[in-house]
């Protein structure tokens, strides 16, 4: 994460924002009182939202491990042939 003070983030306010846009790398603008704030794109920001929500409910994360156990010893759900045809138009 990149760091700059906020002195600095306001007189390159719109290159700063940019960047954060544009590199998906968010910014975290220092403040001399300690109160820090981060610049993130509200794309990030939905991402990170989903990925947390994702990881703070048991039911789904229970899933993803049931399903990669299923996946690794090859015990899962398999499609037949006439279902992936179905699936990819065919």
């Amino acid at each position: 994460m990149y760091s700059t003070s906020v002195n600095k983030f306001r007189d390159g306010l719109k290159n700063f924002v940019e960047q954060a846009v544009n590199q998906h790398m968010p910014l975290r603008v220092t403040r001399r009182n300690g109160a820090d704030f981060v610049v993130m794109s509200a794309e990030d920001w939905d991402r990170d939202q989903e990925t947390l929500y994702v990881l703070q409910n048991t039911s789904l994360m229970r899933q993803i491990a049931e399903s990669s156990t299923t996946h690794v010893t090859r015990t899962g759900y398999s499609a037949t042939q006439e279902q992936l045809d179905e699936i990819l138009g065919i």
